[in-house]
């Protein structure tokens, strides 16, 4: 080979090696992404994912050893076999999570298996590249830094093509199958091109025939994903699934039985249009003082909170996370929410609403401010129950101003109840006063009223008229069993989210 083909050889490897190494990290990240999808994903799930990872490039690395004496070959196939196995990965653990629920000990073997295969790669290469040479200490020190950065810069390029194109165009099933699918096209690229000459006619069949059949396999998947994909996501609602899909933040499903619609979010419940006036009315009404009242929402994205303040004549900023939310607010739920949330009334910004408060919001004063989230059950939605974010949320309030917020079942997680009743007394609320109510669909739920001291709960001035709250009510909202009194708690903040744990701690 001349210097120059050699050089384009090496050039070809390369660039070979980064889209291998791209997809190696997809898979990891794709792993990642379904655990927040199916079951929260704090910092615990990211912390098996990443570490039991990096642990499994050493152990790839070791695993390698005997396959050195046929590297072209054992690369090959080390390479057909990551893409199937990255390729299906989200699609078998998805099922998986349909079928028996979330499986941690699943997860992290998925992810051992990838880290092995990932970390065989660079001594394969490695060995590839100075087969039959003599090279000096410094001539392997460049061919280790080389491949090295084709590596890194792979890494770099599946981290930007996950969130920004592929998760976004495919989804999370989808996306992780398309990166499986580069993989062995590049594997194939390899073999027919960078490495025919290193191989008998026999075993570049052999490797060429694999990796078709690769191919095949993950392009079966990504024909015959979405039909899988609703089968198995089927078996984990009771009531036929209407709508569903990934977007960039979660999984959002709707379903529908009867006149029974809900809305689910990463498989949690938001509301169901049997009892949702309960929940609505009881987070709305007790925040405002009358008719008229400029109202800032945080969350609601189903557009159900708009729905009430639309008929209290109130100027409504809502700031919601997800766009696609809204957009199903819009289509697919607009008969729960009337339209609410394309009302004149309204000005939707779409943005993370820590980020938004700490840059002061809008820079006016709101009469009152409603927050709508779901539960703090992973580090990421914790930091909006925090004494920080609460503290920012009042800082945007009128010297008058109230603020309600959704805190979880009164009755089944009382530790998660209390601990926003503990931090929003730390965050400078004058008046915190919890109450709870009946909503059939979630049990006994709970609100807590932040508010000038010596106020309480109460059905406004110039409210229209309502299905369930009453000032009485509302009175007897405030009132808790023996067996659910306050409790002192300490504040759940940014550095120690205590409100994370007790979540974990389940349901009595």
């Amino acid at each position: 080979m001349t210097r120059g083909g050699h050089r384009l050889w090496r050039l070809l490897l390369l660039i070979s090696v980064g889209i291998c190494a791209a997809c190696g990290l997809v898979y990891e990240l794709a792993l990642i992404s379904l655990a927040t999808s199916t079951g929260g994903g704090g910092i615990v799930e990211t912390s098996l994912i990443v570490a039991g990872y990096v642990a499994a490039l050493g152990l790839g690395a070791v695993a390698a050893r005997p396959l050195l004496r046929w590297p072209a070959e054992a690369f090959l196939g080390v390479e057909a076999v990551l893409g199937i196995v990255g390729g299906f990965s989200a699609m078998i653990l998805y099922a998986s999570f349909a079928v028996v629920g979330q499986s941690l000990l699943l997860l992290v073997a998925a992810t051992a298996l990838i880290g092995v295969l990932v970390g065989a790669e660079l001594p394969l290469l490695l060995t590839l590249v100075q087969q039959g040479k003599t090279v000096d200490a410094r001539g392997a020190g460049r061919v280790v830094a080389t491949l090295n950065v084709a590596d890194y810069a792979g890494a770099l390029l599946g981290g930007l093509a996950w969130p920004f194109l592929l998760l976004p165009l495919f989804g999370l099933i989808r996306g992780t199958a398309a990166a499986g699918l580069c993989n062995l096209v590049a594997a194939l690229f390899l073999a027919c091109v960078v490495l025919r000459s290193r191989l008998s006619r026999r075993r570049l069949w052999a490797a060429g025939g694999g990796l078709l059949v690769g191919i095949a396999m993950i392009l079966g998947l990504i024909f015959f994903s979405p039909s899988w994909v609703v089968t198995a996501r089927q078996q984990l609602y009771a009531d036929p699934v209407v709508y569903a899909h990934q977007s960039q933040y979660q999984d959002i499903v709707v379903t529908q039985r009867g006149k029974d619609r809900r809305l689910y979010l990463n498989g949690g419940l938001q509301y169901s249009t049997r009892d949702e006036h309960r929940y609505t009315e009881s987070l709305v009404y007790p925040v405002l003082r009358g008719r008229g009242e400029r109202v800032l929402v945080i969350g609601g994205g189903d557009g159900l909170a708009a729905r009430e303040l639309a008929r209290m004549d109130a100027e409504v900023v809502q700031v919601e996370l997800d766009p696609e939310v809204i957009e199903v607010a819009n289509t697919v739920l607009r008969e729960d929410n009337g339209g609410a949330l394309e009302g004149e009334n309204v000005t939707l910004i779409v943005d993370d609403a820590f980020t938004w408060l700490r840059g002061g919001g809008d820079g006016t004063a709101f009469d009152a401010v409603i927050i709508d989230l779901p539960d703090p059950d992973n580090e990421t939605m914790a930091r909006l129950y925090s004494e920080e974010f609460y503290a920012l949320a009042r800082s945007v309030l009128a010297p008058e101003g109230r603020m309600t917020v959704q805190a979880s079942s009164a009755y089944s997680t009382p530790e998660v109840f209390w601990r926003v009743h503990s931090t929003l007394k730390a965050a400078g609320c004058a008046e915190v006063v919890p109450y709870h109510m009946l909503v059939p669909t979630f049990g006994d739920w709970g609100f807590q009223l932040c508010a000038p001291a010596g106020e309480s709960v109460r059905v406004p001035q110039g409210a229209p008229p309502l299905r369930y709250a009453s000032n009485e009510v509302l009175a007897a909202a405030t009132v808790f069993g023996e067996d659910n009194q306050p409790r002192d708690l300490a504040p759940s903040t940014l550095d120690r989210p205590f409100i994370v744990e007790d979540m974990r701690r389940g349901y009595r």
